[in-house]
């Protein structure tokens, strides 16, 4: 009899616990396995939390011999109410990515990306973008647009971990948006990272399209003169369609085997950047009002032109490095003298100033480029495809360079 009642009690206490738990996470999430009105129905977290998935980490900085694939790795969980949790079908490689494995912007980045009290910055997943389908969603992601199950793109913040480079992702519900029907995955999987980077260095950087430009997806920039340094990369390869979209008058550089390429995407002037020729040919066009430098020169470059201009753009500023090798307090003092010293070279010598031009995950730029992709204005270059189990491959293709386009990897 005292069995018997001892087995009750501990049934009960059983039956009491699973009604908590089943309560307190179906409260915060909603997943596929919930319907989507609110009724709480028992939730895919807690079966999720115990699956595996596939993935790409890297255990210490190096080479790309660093990475590793595992199967073993917990699919991420949702964390906060405005978070989504995606099934990645297709992502990509980056230069970021890249620089990211060998160690870029650690001290920073690695101070962004833990939990108070937490400095463990390993393991890490790379990967800043994605396609993929939308499988479950915290409560206060309430968008319309935004449904269980809806084919959805979006980025990963270069200081959250883990990224994209795995079977599942999870990020703020505004890096994210319904994928369009123009695009295939892999096509949607090329776009945001280095689209949203353009989109950053022109708009808000340049102050390309005034206050409205950088604050909505309005865009601007008609008949402005742009010279594109490195017109056929995944950036350059976007800004150039965005600014062309805009009706400004583009220029650009690239290597001689793609010239044809960046003319068909719209340029006006394309030129070889190894012709010395070619290039004193760009002083025919000075002063541009932007200058926007997708090559990776850096801010050094802009006194050496031989051309005037209003602005230089560089998406290779030393602000991380400078603070990877120096620490945060004399890495941020040798930012300011750098910017101040190109500024006072790049003034005296081409009458612009030097900016530095960085992502941004804003979700006015997502929109302005899916405007763009919508009315077929924008349309990402593929320069390969690899699979899954063929990372490190994608990685060497970016670390040989000269791309035509972006690196896709399809899960």
């Amino acid at each position: 009899m005292q069995s018997t009642r001892y087995n009750g009690v501990i049934w009960m206490r059983q039956c009491v616990l699973h009604a908590r738990r089943t309560y307190s996470v179906s409260a915060n999430v909603t997943s596929a396995g919930n319907n989507t009105k609110g009724e709480h129905l028992p939730p895919a977290t807690p079966t999720k939390s115990l699956e595996k998935m596939r993935g790409w980490q890297l255990h210490s900085y190096g080479d790309i011999d660093e990475l590793l694939l595992s199967d073993i790795l917990k699919i991420p969980q949702i964390r906060s109410s405005n978070e989504c949790l995606v099934r990645v079908r297709t992502t990509a490689v980056n230069p970021i990515d890249l620089a990211m494995l060998r160690g870029y912007g650690a001290t920073v980045l690695n101070k962004l990306r833990c939990q108070p009290g937490d400095d463990i910055e390993f393991p890490l997943t790379l990967g800043r973008e994605f396609c993929g389908e939308l499988v479950q969603k915290g409560m206060g992601v309430t968008s319309d647009s935004l449904k269980l199950g809806a084919r959805v793109w979006g980025v990963v913040p270069v200081h959250d971990s883990p990224g994209a480079h795995a079977e599942y992702v999870a990020v703020p519900s505004y890096c994210l948006a319904p994928a369009p029907k123009q695009l295939d995955d892999s096509e949607a999987a090329s776009v945001l990272y280095a689209g949203l980077t353009a989109w950053s260095g022109l708009y808000i950087s340049g102050g390309l399209g005034g206050p409205c430009g950088a604050t909505t997806a309005a865009g601007g920039g008609a008949h402005k003169r742009i010279l594109v340094l490195g017109g056929s990369g995944g950036v350059g390869t976007l800004a150039i369609q965005i600014l062309k979209s805009q009706g400004a008058q583009v220029l650009a550089t690239c290597s001689e085997n793609a010239v044809e390429m960046v003319r068909c995407l719209g340029a006006d002037f394309v030129v070889d950047y190894k012709s010395s020729d070619a290039m004193d040919e760009l002083c025919k066009f000075a002063p541009y009002d932007i200058v926007l430098d997708c090559a990776g020169h850096g801010g050094a470059h802009a006194s050496e032109l031989k051309f005037d201009f209003r602005q230089y753009i560089t998406f290779s500023s030393p602000l991380l490095a400078n603070i990877d090798q120096q620490g945060l307090g004399l890495g941020a003092i040798k930012n300011m003298v750098d910017l101040v010293q190109t500024n006072v070279k790049s003034l005296a010598q081409r009458g612009g100033m030097v900016k530095w031009g960085f992502f941004n995950p804003a979700p006015h730029g997502i929109a302005f480029l899916e405007q763009l992709v919508r009315q077929r204005k924008l349309i990402p270059l593929i320069d390969s495809t690899f699979s899954f189990e063929e990372m490190p491959k994608a990685f060497e293709r970016m670390k040989c360079g000269h791309l035509r386009g972006k690196i896709v990897v399809k899960l």
